[in-house]
């Protein structure tokens, strides 16, 4: 490895020191062909990275895992998890590795991870690999979030690797090298709970709090806070998902991060006609994980951290039990209060109205929304229009033109902030037609789309000339959508 790439990068091996249990060391697949198809310069900056390092041979050999620095130890992280309600006692990183720990010019410490670089002992049955589209798909959503502001993994780069992979049909293969402050999840504290190593737990919860809930080590009862923390976390992370529209699709408590940040990628989607019941991912054929039951998803996984913490919260297990009881009551008041600032800034209501003035008038228009299949995102852009005094285009879209003219009357009685709107109000979101259509041709090697898509979804806010069809819903014909996860 070339003097360039060993000075500007060192990989820290944190989370394999200190809980070696929790991770199995192993080496990536080869990479025949490896080929950037997009790299995420910005970022890289962030990570103190040099991007056209990176674009070389040798950064090629980083992103794909087989050209790590000296000293680094790649790890595939064990945990378990409870997928669409069933618990699995042992998952864990079977087509994923973490390269190590990464301190940028800001101190800031992030994992940098692989996903698609090939079977490890976790792998389940897998092929451990991953295709172009998907990890594309990866790269577009995690980026747009962090445009919207929202707490997410990020994405550095993703590299074709020139191997075929087995699907329904046979497809590019590709790997994403993933940045996150860190890959814990609810399902880590659940692979170390079921091991009865309270030692490992403990150690475990610690790690947890020093890399993202510093805090909770000065409180009287650390683990206490650390899971106060999570909740709080979590609950401000979902109602930030509902302002938006993002449907996760895999809400498992495998895919609840311990820092707060979305993760996983899979069969995610932003909801076009607003309905609670909207559900896009093929494999929830109950509708588990809708956009409606999204709240109510993340509290169940906050549950199975709770039981899994108990022994760190009191010696007694009653006791235990019920100041977690109490500590997960608090989801709810907190995810309500996160929820309603978010949609009270989305309809510019001044600050101190009455909650029983500003949530009759918030569900009203949830309803007139669901009931006149309203576009989400749109809607709430053109309301701005409205509060400037030109409500046609939104009056436009509604069938109960009656019912939204009334509804308009009150809400303009509480003098809406237009400008407060546009700041929180996207034009841009990842439209599922243009994602397709952006992956569709990324597979064939076509990336230009791609890159359009990207500049649109970069200033999510800023309506700019040019970039009109990125702001417009799915065609007729573009049917059901429907999204997949990938493996």
């Amino acid at each position: 490895m070339s003097l360039a790439l060993s000075d500007t990068l060192v990989l820290g091996t944190r989370f394999a020191d200190e809980l070696p249990e929790l991770a199995l060391p192993w080496q990536a697949a080869e990479a025949p062909e490896p080929q950037l198809l997009v790299l995420n310069e910005p970022l890289a900056a962030e990570l103190g990275l040099d991007a056209e390092v990176l674009r070389s041979e040798e950064g090629l050999g980083l992103l794909v895992g087989r050209a790590v620095p000296e000293g680094a130890r790649p790890v595939a992280q064990v945990y378990a998890g409870h997928q669409f309600g069933g618990y699995s006692p042992r998952l864990g990183d079977g087509r994923a590795l973490l390269l190590g720990e990464v301190a940028g010019p800001d101190g800031v410490l992030r994992d940098l991870h692989l996903k698609g670089s090939g079977r490890t002992p976790l792998a389940r049955g897998g092929d451990g690999l991953a295709a172009v589209g998907p990890m594309l798909r990866e790269y577009v959503i995690s980026e747009a979030m962090h445009a919207l502001g929202i707490p997410t993994t990020r994405s550095l780069a993703v590299v074709a690797t020139g191997a075929r992979v087995h699907r329904e049909t046979t497809l590019p293969g590709a790997v994403l090298a993933r940045v996150a402050s860190s890959h814990l999840r609810v399902g880590s504290f659940q692979y170390a709970r079921a091991t009865d190593d309270l030692d490992l737990l403990r150690r475990l919860a610690d790690h947890a709090i020093a890399r993202h809930h510093p805090a909770a080590a000065e409180a009287e009862h650390p683990h206490r806070a650390l899971f106060e923390a999570v909740v709080r976390a979590q609950a401000d992370l979902v109602a930030h998902w509902m302002a938006v529209g993002f449907i996760h699709g895999v809400m498992n408590t495998d895919n609840m991060t311990i820092s707060g940040e979305t993760i996983d990628y899979g069969p995610c989607a932003f909801m076009e006609a607003h309905d609670p019941a909207t559900v896009y991912s093929s494999i929830d054929t109950g509708g588990r994980y809708a956009y409606g039951n999204q709240p109510a998803a993340a509290a169940w996984d906050l549950a199975r951290l709770a039981e899994a913490l108990l022994p760190l919260l009191h010696d007694e297990q009653e006791q235990a039990v019920a100041w977690a009881t109490e500590a997960l009551g608090a989801f709810a008041t907190r995810y309500t209060a996160a929820w309603s600032a978010r949609v009270h800034d989305k309809l510019g209501l001044p600050g101190g109205i009455d909650d029983a003035v500003a949530g009759p008038l918030v569900e009203d228009l949830l309803v007139l929304m669901r009931d006149g299949h309203v576009d989400h995102t749109l809607l709430f852009r053109e309301l701005s229009a409205a509060a400037r005094g030109d409500a046609e285009p939104a009056r436009s879209r509604f069938l109960d033109l009656a019912a939204f003219d009334e509804w308009t009357a009150r809400w303009r009685a509480l003098g809406p902030d237009a400008g407060r709107m546009d700041r929180v109000n996207p034009l841009y979101i990842p439209r599922n037609h243009l994602v397709e259509e952006a992956l569709d041709a990324g597979t064939h090697g076509d990336l230009d789309p791609l890159h359009r898509l990207l500049e649109a979804l970069a200033a999510p806010y800023d309506e700019r000339p040019g970039l009109e069809r990125y702001a417009e819903p799915a065609p007729e014909d573009f049917g059901r959508y429907q999204t997949f996860c990938g493996t």
